[in-house]
């Protein structure tokens, strides 16, 4: 396995924005898909942070929001050489209660008494608008029978969601994502908690003729209207799908092409404005 360097050069951008809410969430959603890794919320806006190789300014500017009429958003940067992200990370990641059933948290956290637990340590952090989203795709997965099913988690990042499906009696669990560190952070996590996951580095593309009882996309609003068709291939009859990444206004687009594909809806919670769906085929 490659070694991943974690001593990176960073860009820290500072982004003022008005109104805040729910724009600050929704401007981290839409960062993420530009390679931006990790965010710190401030009174006024969020803190950004993307490695500076990855880092193209007319992606930026080309986002959805700065042509939104009903936020306004400015910026500037500055260049933050060789920070240690493991130990940013450490210093602001808290762990994640789920309804006081199932806590998220990082081996360096404490156990709390009587509460399932998922134990993670992130290469690095994916921003506090992946927290309401995993919170609700977990929320969703309590209501539903893993036992013997066969899993498949797309999107993976930290693989949170497959150990969880796999700690709830889950037979063959396959997590993919195409960034290698979540490959690589995922592995180790497996290990961390215990459970065996068939983890690869790639997209909706890998999926050939094997097929799921049970899939879980916590991604974004256009990969899973891309991909969605190619789930549902893969779905046994009777499968189901549990989608997040979702803004509120994203569940219209999404639950067209959803029904287009032969799926319906079961159950939709939303925690802020992000949504999960859960969908049967």
């Amino acid at each position: 396995m490659q070694q991943i360097n974690h001593m990176q050069n960073y860009l820290e951008f500072n982004f003022k924005i008005s109104p805040l809410q729910p724009w600050n969430e929704i401007l981290m959603a839409e960062l993420i898909e530009i390679g931006f890794d990790s965010f710190t919320e401030e009174i006024d806006g969020i803190l950004g942070y993307i490695q500076t190789e990855l880092f193209h300014e007319d992606q930026l500017k080309g986002l959805p929001i700065f042509d939104n009429e009903n936020v306004k958003i400015e910026y500037s940067f500055e260049e933050m050489p060789n920070i240690n992200w493991n130990e940013e990370w450490e210093k602001n990641f808290s762990p994640i209660n789920i309804d006081d059933k199932v806590l998220i948290r990082a081996e360096f956290h404490e156990s709390v008494p009587g509460m399932h637990e998922i134990i993670i340590q992130p290469k690095m952090s994916f921003g506090t608008g992946h927290h309401p989203t995993t919170h609700l795709m977990i929320q969703q997965m309590m209501n539903i029978d893993f036992n013997g099913k066969k899993v498949l988690d797309m999107g993976c990042g930290t693989s949170v969601l497959a150990i969880y499906a796999k700690q709830q009696g889950a037979g063959d669990t396959k997590a993919i994502d195409i960034d290698e560190w979540s490959v690589e952070n995922s592995k180790e996590n497996a290990v961390r908690n215990g459970v065996e996951l068939d983890i690869e580095q790639g997209t909706a593309e890998n999926l050939g003729k094997e097929t799921f009882d049970i899939i879980l996309a916590n991604i974004n609003r256009n990969i899973l209207i891309s991909d969605i068709p190619t789930y549902v291939s893969v779905l046994n009859d009777g499968g189901k799908l549990l989608l997040s990444g979702l803004c509120f206004f994203d569940v219209d687009d999404i639950l067209e092409v959803c029904r287009e594909n032969g799926l319906e809806l079961k159950k939709q919670v939303q925690r802020e404005e992000w949504v999960s769906l859960w969908l049967e085929k």
